[in-house]
C-alpha cells in the first residue's frame, strides 16, 4: 500500500531519508537543516516522505510562501500604471502560497523517487493528496488559507510533463518563466588559461579589460569564523543586490550564509572581494556533485562599476568550475545577457500553477506570473571562436 507522512522539522525526519540515492544537495538533510535555521522570515518548509509498504521510496519539499506587497515590490515606482498595476497583483497573489520546491534557487530540487519502485503518477497523486492534507494544517495552524499552488522548476526535457493526467486532474496551468542559465565545461579546457584561448578576440579583450579593473581588489575565502566576524556586511552587501531587483518574494536572513557554512561545510563557498582591508563585495558557490551552482551574491553599487566587480564575480566562478573539475556551472536566471556573455546558455524553464479560487481565472494568475517574472527580451551572446 502506499502511503504518505508529513514532517515538519529535519530532527523527525526518518533517518532512511539520507540513504535514497540522491544526487542532488538541496533534497539533503545537512541543507535542510541550514535552511531550516537560516529561514526567510515568510517562508516555512514541510517534508513529505512516500512509503510503499513500509518502504521509503520518494520524498518532497513543500515550502508555504507567505507573500505580501512590500515584501514583494521592494522598489516602490512612481509611475501611477504602475502603482496601480502592483496594487492590483497585490491583492490577487497577497496570502499563502503552497511551492512543490525550493522557493530560494533555480531549479526543480523538491522531489525525488525511485523510479523501479513507484511510477511518476502514483507518486505525484501522493504529493496532490499531502497538499490537501497541509492545507488543512496551516488552516488549523495559523487561519491562514492557500490561495496559489505550484509545482517548480522544470527543464522541457524533465519527464514530469508527462504527467497530463495529474496536472489536468489538479487544474495546474503550465506556464513558462525565464530560463536557466547553464554553463557546460568542455572537457578540452583542464585550466583557466584554456577557457580564455577559446574567446574570441572582442571578449578576451574584456575578459583582460575586467581583470585590470578588479586588479585592486583583494579575493579572500571566508571560514566559518569570517563569515560570522562580516555577517553584516555581507547581509548588506546581499540587500543591495537583492533591493533592486524590484520584485522578490523573500529576504534572506542575516545567519543564512553562517547556518550554510556550519551544515555544508567543504560544499559551501564564500568568497569575499576586500578594498583596503573593507569587504566590499561577496559571491557564494555550493558543490553539488557534478553541478557548481552559484547562489547568492553582493556588492557595493558605488564600486561595482569602477572594479567591474560582477563580471569578475563571474569569471571567478568559471575558473573554479574548471579547476574542480565540474561538469556544469548552474548561473540560475537573472542577468542573462551578462552570463552569455561568459559562455553560459539558455534553458527553458517551466512551472505550474492554480489559484485556489476559482473566481480568479488561472489565465490572469499566468498574466501576473509573466509579469513578476517576464521572459524578457535580450541578445544572446556568443564569445566562442
Amino acid at each position: 500500500m502506499i502511503h504518505f507522512k508529513l514532517f515538519n522539522t529535519i530532527d523527525t525526519l526518518p533517518e532512511s531519508w539520507d540513504t535514497l540515492p540522491i544526487q542532488d544537495i538541496f533534497l539533503k538533510t545537512p541543507f535542510l537543516q541550514a535552511l531550516e535555521q537560516s529561514s526567510p522570515s515568510n517562508i516555512t518548509s514541510y517534508y513529505l516522505t512516500v512509503y510503499k509498504a513500509e518502504k521509503l521510496v520518494g520524498i518532497a519539499i513543500l515550502q508555504r510562501l507567505e507573500m505580501y506587497a512590500d515584501d514583494i515590490f521592494r522598489k516602490t515606482s512612481t509611475n501611477t500604471f504602475k502603482v496601480f498595476a502592483k496594487k492590483m497583483i497585490a491583492q490577487i497573489v497577497k496570502g499563502n502560497a503552497l511551492i512543490v520546491g525550493n522557493v530560494m534557487h533555480t531549479g526543480q530540487h523538491g522531489l525525488f523517487f525511485l523510479t523501479e519502485e513507484i511510477s511518476q503518477q502514483e507518486f505525484l497523486n501522493q504529493i496532490g493528496e499531502a497538499i490537501v492534507e497541509l492545507r488543512k494544517i496551516i488552516k488549523k495552524e495559523y487561519n491562514k488559507k492557500i490561495r496559489i499552488i505550484a509545482f517548480k522548476d522544470y527543464f522541457e526535457t524533465d519527464l514530469i510533463h508527462n504527467s497530463h493526467a495529474f496536472f489536468n486532474k489538479e487544474n495546474l496551468y503550465k506556464v513558462q518563466v525565464q530560463p536557466n542559465m547553464l554553463f557546460p565545461i568542455l572537457d578540452e579546457w583542464n585550466t583557466n588559461e584554456d577557457y580564455i584561448a577559446a574567446f574570441k578576440k572582442k571578449y578576451r579583450d574584456r575578459f583582460k579589460r575586467a581583470r585590470k579593473k578588479g586588479n585592486s581588489l583583494q579575493l579572500l575565502e571566508l571560514d566559518l569564523e569570517n563569515i560570522k566576524k562580516h555577517a553584516n556586511t555581507l547581509f548588506e552587501l546581499y540587500e543591495c543586490v537583492s533591493d533592486n531587483a524590484g520584485i522578490n518574494t523573500f529576504k534572506l536572513s542575516k545567519n543564512h550564509f553562517y547556518s550554510l557554512k556550519e551544515h555544508l561545510k567543504k560544499d559551501f563557498k564564500v568568497f569575499g572581494f576586500f578594498l583596503n582591508t573593507e569587504l566590499v563585495g561577496f559571491y557564494t558557490l555550493i558543490l553539488n556533485n557534478n553541478n557548481l551552482e552559484t547562489y547568492f551574491l553582493g556588492y557595493n553599487p558605488d564600486l561595482q562599476h569602477a572594479h567591474q566587480m560582477y563580471l569578475n564575480m563571474l569569471y571567478n566562478m568559471v575558473s573554479f568550475g574548471i579547476e574542480n573539475n565540474f561538469e556544469t556551472i548552474v548561473f540560475a536566471r537573472t542577468a542573462m545577457e551578462i552570463k552569455s556573455s561568459i559562455g553560459a546558455k539558455p534553458n527553458k524553464m517551466f512551472l505550474y500553477l492554480k489559484h485556489t479560487n476559482n473566481f480568479i481565472a488561472n489565465t490572469v494568475l499566468k498574466l501576473i506570473v509573466k509579469y513578476m517574472n517576464p521572459i524578457r527580451e535580450w541578445q544572446e551572446r556568443h564569445p566562442f571562436k
